[in-house]
């Protein structure tokens, strides 16, 4: 939806599981494995592959990314060694999209200082807030001035009672919450299977629609 807006986009797969890569259906290998990600320049920007979609293009993700937490640790400024090698590729694009996994360690800490915003998909179950409290907390306690979260709720059921309370509950309780909602659908479930963003293929669906409000919204809160 970014790159479809006229903004040039990289999505950067920090993920060992490497989700977005499979769904973009790029072959998952980086130059240098995770190391390539310590090194500015060639070592990175060759390892940048190109999706089915103009102006949208892909750092895949590697299973030796489950090494960044220590790689980074090993360094100095560790909490600064993403948006060192990142800080080149911001004269490429328009949008740098960090898809990260749900850890909180040195590796989130350079997430957060290399980050202008951070989003956070918030399922309405309590062991979801609970991690997002523990990241409130983690963010708090920073020395170094971060931004703040900006959590979005997701794979809303609204046949469910306690989704609908807690739901109730999150959007009355919880500051800089995106009043977009994204509902459970099948559809949503289905880009694993079809390996394209749901937009590709269900255009018209519900789920499309969420996301393309959602992104209207950071668009118009965030970025602009």
């Amino acid at each position: 939806l970014a790159a479809e807006s006229g903004r040039t986009t990289l999505i950067c797969d920090l993920d060992p599981q490497g989700s977005t890569t499979f769904y973009y259906r790029v072959k998952p290998k980086i130059r240098r494995k995770a190391k390539g990600l310590l090194r500015r320049g060639k070592p990175i920007e060759r390892s940048i592959k190109g999706t089915d979609f103009e102006g949208l293009d892909l750092l895949p993700a590697d299973f030796s990314h489950r090494e960044l937490d220590v790689v980074f640790a090993g360094k100095k400024r560790s909490n600064r060694q993403l948006a060192r090698v990142l800080k080149p590729l911001r004269h490429e694009y328009d949008l740098i999209v960090l898809d990260c996994p749900p850890t909180i360690n040195v590796l989130a800490e350079n997430i957060l200082h290399a980050a202008d915003h951070l989003l956070v998909p918030l399922v309405p179950t309590t062991l979801s807030i609970r991690s997002y409290e523990q990241l409130i907390g983690f963010v708090a306690d920073r020395k170094e001035r971060v931004t703040p979260p900006s959590p979005f709720l997701t794979m809303v059921d609204r046949r469910k009672k306690l989704h609908r309370e807690l739901v109730e509950s999150l959007q009355d309780g919880v500051s800089d919450l995106m009043t977009t909602v994204i509902p459970y659908r099948s559809e949503i479930e289905r880009m694993g299977i079809e390996r394209q963003p749901l937009p590709a293929f269900a255009p018209r669906s519900d789920g499309t629609r969420a996301y393309l409000a959602l992104w209207e919204e950071i668009d118009r809160k965030l970025l602009k």
